[in-house]
């Protein structure tokens, strides 16, 4: 991670959960972070954080709503004016209301799709365009694959939980879910159509795609359970820690130059492969 010192990435859903644990990783790991989250007091909160710590990098808080195009231009606009431009783009961002194909919300089918696919395209489009117009050759994108939604029955209390994000891999059979497995079969094929189009530039610029399972994170509770039933869940079931993905990250961007680390999907050990199904 030597080379990456001093240098500038931008991460989107930085507040909380997966993209706050990359965005303290990277600042930790001497990077200058550019946090992106409406809840930009929480990307504050975690500045400070680090600079009680020591960290030889620093989180910059942005407010940002990435399905506002608006908002992505003026994230690009002011890290290139404040810090020079990213080098390295997390496409964290993500979200997955159950939405029942034939008696769907419109705003919850919008939501999947303005956030999970959209958003992400006009972010990538953007920063890949503006490494190019500075002549920086040796960017990197990654694609949070993030997760799924699963029902099971718990204590007599019924859950929705993450799993795995092999959502963008297979068609899992649960209702409520098709519209988002569709945006993550978006996501898988514009990351590998964005490889071959570099490819075709002759550009070295990276792209890695990481497909996590069950991670703790405050997503059960945003889907309304009790933090009692919540933290019940992620005692009873395999998970990962948010860090383990950061850490995924983390060993995708150290790689030499030369290494393309295209896909990395991380189950939590004893992951029941019925819940995929």
């Amino acid at each position: 991670m030597e080379r990456w010192a001093g240098r500038v990435a931008i991460v989107t859903g930085a507040s909380s959960g997966i993209g706050a644990a990359i965005a303290r990783t990277l600042a930790l790991s001497a990077m200058k972070v550019v946090g992106v989250a409406r809840r930009e007091e929480r990307v504050k909160e975690l500045a400070a954080e680090l600079r009680k710590e020591g960290a030889k990098g620093e989180i910059f808080p942005v407010q940002g709503d990435v399905t506002n195009e608006s908002d992505i231009k003026r994230v690009m606009q002011w890290t290139k004016e404040k810090l020079g431009g990213a080098d390295v783009l997390v496409n964290n961002a993500g979200v997955a209301p159950s939405c029942v194909l034939h008696r769907f919300r419109t705003e919850n089918i919008r939501k999947i799709y303005e956030t999970n696919v959209i958003a992400l395209a006009l972010f990538t489009r953007d920063f890949v365009q503006d490494l190019r117009a500075r002549g920086v050759d040796d960017g990197h994108i990654f694609h949070i694959n993030r997760f799924t939604k699963n029902s099971k029955w718990h204590n007599n209390v019924k859950l929705n939980f993450n799993v795995s994000s092999t959502a963008g891999q297979s068609i899992i059979h649960n209702r409520g879910i098709y519209p988002y497995s569709g945006s993550k079969h978006a996501v898988t094929v514009m990351t590998e159509g964005l490889r071959r189009e570099l490819v075709e530039l002759e550009s070295k610029i990276r792209i890695t795609s990481i497909s996590p399972g069950l991670v703790r994170t405050e997503i059960l509770e945003v889907t309304g359970l009790t933090p009692d039933i919540a933290k019940q869940t992620y005692d009873t079931l395999p998970c990962l820690e948010t860090k383990d993905i950061a850490d995924a990250l983390v060993y995708a961007l150290g790689t030499p130059p030369h290494v393309q680390i295209h896909e990395i999907t991380i189950h939590p050990t004893g992951e029941d492969f019925r819940s995929l199904l």
